[in-house]
């Protein structure tokens, strides 16, 4: 007989429940999470498992690995849809969560979210520091403009290379001010410092990686984009349609109906924030002013006129990463001439 088994776990513990294929609960226990407790507790069973289910979340990779490698039919499922299901129990407890996780692989109600290779946890976890850094880094700085203005001291717009500058010359014969702001200006600088190791350290992982190498051949996509859609694909064959890599990164429309109401507006935004940020960024890029215009830049500023510029800008984004997909797909660098292979009905 087949079992099937749930797994809710947690930082520090594993719930876990196994049915039969009846739905009968045959055996609950719980243990410390991690994959070494979590295989010994299901092998110490002598029971044939057909599924073994988990939610996505921040460990997931980690134990889906162990498990995996341990020979168990492990499938990491999508949380937001398990969370539908699960809501509608009385009690929201882990012990009734895992029970809830293996009815949902008992009935084959489920969808699986792919798990990333170890080159894109890494590109993955470098991006992610320095996203945090660079928002801890506009902060600051808003902090000490925040305090000068009320003092009347106004610091004009610049980049982040002039910024200490303009704050010595609006605080210079002001001692108060200038001892201040200096501890923040120290920790500022030292922050400033290990981003510039951090993008030194992602930009020589762009270059390294033949992939990003390839996608860096289309105009507007430098390092950061091309580790950003690196990341967040991952494995471009898990996607039989390359429009479908718009749907997966939340660049289509909005639709929602009941009944008789419809209303279509906005995007998904489906997907990670971080890669459509970048995508965006890189359609501004692609169609400003450039030395070498291509279609995909006529094409932009075509749409603007018609739709507007905002409009525009995430088509273009949403256009971009399905002719990066294609790149990636067909081993081609990018074509300033439209050829029909990036043809968009394709």
């Amino acid at each position: 007989m087949s079992y099937f088994v749930g797994l809710d776990a947690s930082k520090a513990t594993t719930h876990i429940c196994i049915l039969d294929r009846h739905g009968v609960v045959v055996a609950r226990e719980q243990v410390e999470t991690s994959p070494k407790a979590i295989v010994a507790a299901l092998r110490g069973q002598r029971r044939r498992y057909a599924r073994v289910g988990m939610e996505s979340w921040g460990m997931a990779t980690w134990l889906y690995e162990g498990l995996a490698k341990a020979g168990l039919p492990i499938i990491c499922i999508n949380a937001v849809h398990a969370h539908a299901y699960l809501k509608a129990q009385r009690n929201k407890t882990d012990r009734n969560d895992a029970a809830g996780i293996a009815r949902l692989m008992q009935m084959g109600s489920y969808r699986v979210v792919h798990i990333k290779s170890r080159t894109s946890q890494e590109i993955r976890a470098a991006l992610t520091a320095r996203q945090a850094i660079s928002e801890r880094l506009i902060g600051l700085q808003n902090t000490i403009r925040g305090i000068l203005a009320g003092f009347g001291r106004k610091l004009p717009t610049g980049g982040r290379r002039t910024f200490e500058a303009h704050v010595a010359s609006v605080t210079r014969g002001d001692s108060y001010l200038e001892a201040l702001v200096a501890s923040l200006l120290a920790v500022r600088s030292s922050m400033c410092e290990q981003l510039d190791v951090l993008e030194g350290r992602l930009a020589a992982m762009a270059g390294d990686d033949p992939v990003c190498r390839r996608l860096m051949t289309a105009p507007g996509v430098g390092p950061i984009v091309s580790l950003e859609f690196r990341s967040a694909i991952d494995e471009p064959r898990r996607f039989p349609n390359s429009r479908l890599v718009g749907v997966h990164l939340g660049l289509t429309p909005r639709t929602r109906q009941s009944g008789p109401l419809s209303s279509s507006g906005g995007i998904s935004r489906w997907g990670p924030s971080s890669v459509r940020r970048a995508l965006y960024l890189a359609a501004r890029s692609l169609c400003g002013v450039r030395k070498r215009p291509c279609w995909l830049t006529d094409w932009g500023n075509a749409l603007a006129i018609r739709k507007g510029y905002k409009k525009a800008m995430i088509a273009v984004a949403r256009k971009l990463a399905v002719v990066l997909h294609r790149m990636w797909i067909s081993e081609t660098d990018f074509a300033w001439s439209r050829p029909n292979a990036l043809d968009p009905r394709h």
